[in-house]
């Protein structure tokens, strides 16, 4: 066999291509012809192909040459492909003939009967350029290419193959073999939709040059923290199995089968069988789904005219209506050019209007449906004079196209208290006129109010979202500042304001009787009034400790900020994600560094601010005379709130762990514990348990859950790859999270932890002129993403706050289903 010598050029290449078509140009199968063109501008060359290749007697092509000696892996691979083909159901069968011979690329008559082609492969040339040619206008035809292990080092010096498996290994990957975890994150893929969720195996395993991620569709990773990866690692983002539509065929490589022991392993040869179907046309699957040049994001308004909020106010919530129209709302701050009034004494203190704005897709018009008078602008400033009050949440009704009905949370400028610096919180029901889209002031009915203090900033909360049972959520914040407790865990006594703590989360997350620092559950009813759904964490009738220390609307209790929520109507789990304190490092004396929490809930339950972060790792008490000294650590399975300032029950509710957390040392930080449970508080011991995310400046958005819908015919929904996966961001673009996470169904809502996470940094754009201030994000019903920019500015709105829209282009799984080599395929 001849094999180019490693100094053949490109140039020569392209000559050797021109040569060798005027032998091979007939088309030698019949059907549509298919060529390859190694450099463009150069003649069209060798090789006509049936296309597709192969046909229902489905056969795979082998093909094991190496420039090196031969690993001892091949033999075991050309096995295990033939029994794969051998085994199964009748429709999945195939035969397999294994060759070193490279000439069966220059051979259409032979290399046309093959539906896909297995590359065992050693590293070096094993392709002279018509051989490489021929390849070419096979997968031009349409053919299969799977790619195993060492085929990475293949043809190193062909761009074009580069294309084709995808990435190369760098020179000091490991070369021992060692047990590591892979994450399974495609659950749809035949090759891995029955694998285990953390499959854990030896192989050797490669680092790449240049990830791959984004112009490929990854099916799985190999998991860093598992094994020693060696100095060129990729990181949380190590791609080991991937595939690509490409050059009018499917691509397929996989990292895996290193050992010639892989090809025994029955998961593994689930593996290689599903690439297998997907490359020989038994089956189609979707390999574009995660490819970032498949999604395109555009901005939908415009900034404002000067003094006008014509567009857009302050970002701060949006809800995507049955019809495909979006709601979104302006918190309240003032145009920036705008004066606030900050004097207590002033009546106009804090006075702004929040604004709902309207989207219409159909048209691609923006309309100002309407606007509250609210309390909440007051600019900028330190905690005793800014604010986070204002218009915080909407909704629409489950029969919104039939009754017009808009739920908003805000807080009424009409009901502050500027003597002792109180407010109510209203969640409030507003009728929107469908055909003019006007809100209706007049219209309101107050479902639910609740006193909050407005002395100090911030954490407002403000989400609401919907389950299958017509229970509407509500996330309250706890509006306290942990300023005076050196940023930890909010639970200083002192100071107050009128009798009122602001710096005790204790009365408020941490209390019973309290509606802040909630998730609330009521079930509204059509008359205004709501009614209290079966399973909320309290009745309200408990006759704990005296009674009425409790109030039945609580479904979560210990959360700080939990600005966006989201409940999967599919599953009627809770996502919510809450803002933790300012501590920028840990302290041995008082626990953790600030946490921003993530948390999927399956039901009630107290999910640990001020006492527990993270997966329950406790801060320290503090108390009168003073709270400057440490006390003891708090009991996570058993929590008291002994403050002074409580008036719900002392004993509470176990604290529930929860699924994500990160700081700026890293996500998912863990210590190692004493016999009490308490962690070390040592960033020299820490343990990071969710590479793949960090903080700093960090300010958790939570997201939605994509359902897919199959039978829509939009030609921009995401795929379903997605379907099932938890978006969760931050609003900030650094390091901080923007990705979809799987969640292991068997721990999901047990403080298990995300079994594979997928960024979404190149296809929700990062950057200057991209979304950075990642403000809230949900799918509409035509299943493309809608996003709300902040802007660049706080308290305000500015030429950058912006709606935008991701839209999916990439089209349908592939091959098309009229396609298929066999007509009863599994797909």
């Amino acid at each position: 066999m001849h094999r180019a010598p490693h100094h053949w050029s490109r140039t020569r290449r392209g000559a050797a291509v021109a040569m060798a078509a005027s032998a091979l140009t007939a088309s030698l199968l019949g059907g549509t012809a298919a060529t390859a063109e190694p450099n463009p501008g150069e003649p069209r060359t060798t090789l006509s192909i049936q296309s597709p290749p192969g046909g229902a007697n489905v056969r795979v092509l082998v093909f094991h040459a190496s420039a090196t000696a031969e690993s001892p892996a091949v033999d075991a691979g050309i096995a295990a492909i033939e029994t794969i083909g051998r085994s199964g159901p009748a429709a999945q069968r195939f035969r397999t003939e294994a060759t070193d011979d490279a000439s069966v690329f220059t051979d259409a008559t032979r290399l046309g009967r093959y539906n896909a082609v297995a590359f065992l492969t050693g590293g070096g040339d094993v392709l002279d350029p018509e051989q490489e040619a021929g390849l070419e206008a096979y997968m031009e035809a349409g053919g299969g290419f799977l790619g195993i292990h060492d085929a990475a080092r293949t043809e190193p010096y062909s761009d074009w193959f580069t294309g084709l498996v995808g990435a190369r290994p760098t020179a000091d990957s490991p070369g021992t073999v060692q047990r590591a975890t892979v994450e399974v994150g495609d659950r749809q893929h035949p090759a891995t939709q029955r694998l285990p969720l953390h499959w854990k195996r030896p192989d050797k395993w490669f680092n790449w040059k240049v990830n791959p991620s984004g112009s490929v569709h990854t099916v799985a990773r190999v998991r860093e923290s598992t094994y020693r990866p060696g100095p060129s690692a990729n990181g949380w983002d190590h791609p080991v199995s991937w595939c690509r539509d490409y050059d009018g065929g499917r691509s397929f490589y996989t990292g895996m089968g290193g050992t010639a022991e892989s090809f025994a392993e029955t998961d593994f040869r689930e593996h290689l069988l599903g690439a297998l179907l997907w490359t020989t046309r038994l089956s189609r699957a979707d390999c574009k789904a995660t490819i970032d040049a498949n999604y395109k994001s555009e901005r939908l308004t415009q900034p404002n005219q000067p003094g006008r909020n014509d567009q857009i106010g302050e970002p701060h919530g949006l809800v995507a209506a049955p019809d495909g129209r979006i709601l979104y709302i302006g918190r309240g701050g003032a145009d920036s050019s705008q004066p606030v009034v900050t004097d207590w004494n002033d009546p106009d203190i804090g006075k702004g209007r929040g604004e709902i704005h309207v989207y219409d897709p159909r048209t691609g018009k923006v309309q100002l449906a309407g606007a509250l008078t609210v309390f909440g602008n007051k600019g900028g400033g330190d905690e005793l004079t800014k604010n986070e009050e204002g218009l915080l949440g909407i909704e629409v009704d489950p029969g919104f196209l039939s009754n017009g009905w808009v739920y908003l949370h805000y807080t009424p400028h009409s009901r502050i208290n500027r003597d002792t610096h109180m407010a109510e919180r209203y969640v409030s029901r507003f009728t929107l006129d469908l055909a003019t889209n006007t809100l209706d002031p007049a219209s309101e009915k107050v479902l639910l109010k609740w006193p909050v203090q407005i002395h100090s900033c911030c954490h407002a909360g403000g989400g609401m979202a919907w389950d299958s049972r017509g229970n509407l959520y509500i996330a309250t914040g706890d509006n306290n500042s942990s300023g005076f407790s050196s940023g930890y865990s909010g639970n200083n006594p002192e100071p107050d304001f009128k009798g009122v703590s602001f710096a005790d989360a204790r009365r408020t997350s941490g209390n019973t009787n309290n509606l802040n620092g909630k998730i609330l559950r009521i079930h509204p009813e059509d008359d205004g009034t709501y009614t209290l759904p079966e399973g909320n964490l309290f009745t309200g009738r408990e006759p704990d400790e005296g009674g009425g220390k409790t109030r039945g609307e609580i479904y979560v209790m210990g959360v700080r900020n939990p600005a966006r929520i989201f409940v999967d109507r599919t599953t009627d789990i809770l996502y919510a994600g809450w803002v933790g304190p300012d501590a920028g490092a840990p302290s041995t004396t008082w626990g953790p560094a600030k946490y921003d929490t993530f948390s999927a809930i399956t039901k009630a339950g107290n999910h640990g601010w001020p006492y527990c972060m993270g997966n329950n790792q406790p801060y320290r008490d503090r108390n009168l005379p003073d709270p400057g000294k440490p006390l003891g650590w708090y009991d996570c399975a058993a929590p008291r709130n002994e403050s002074p300032n409580n008036d719900g029950l002392v004993n509470l509710p176990p604290v529930t762990p929860n699924s994500i957390w990160y700081s700026p040392q890293g996500g998912g930080v863990d210590y190692p514990r004493d016999a009490n449970g308490v962690p070390s508080y040592r960033t020299e011991e820490q343990k990071l348990l969710l590479p793949w995310l960090k903080g700093g400046g960090q300010a958790t958005m939570n997201g939605p859950v994509y359902r897919h819908d199959a039978t829509s015919t939009s030609t921009v929904k995401w795929p379903s790859y997605w379907d099932g996966k938890w978006f969760v961001g931050d609003f900030y673009d650094g390091d901080q999270p923007r990705h979809a996470v799987l969640m292991d169904p068997r721990t999901v809502g047990k403080g298990g932890l995300p079994v594979h996470a997928e960024s979404l940094k190149r296809i929700i754009p990062v950057g200057a002129n991209g979304i950075r201030n990642l403000m809230d994000w949900k799918f509409a019903p035509d299943g493309s993403l809608y996003v709300l920019d902040y802007g660049r500015g706080f308290f305000t709105s500015d030429a950058k706050s912006a709606l935008w829209r991701v839209t999916y282009h990439g089209g349908e799984a592939t091959p098309a289903a009229d396609a298929l080599a066999r007509k009863a395929a599994v797909q």
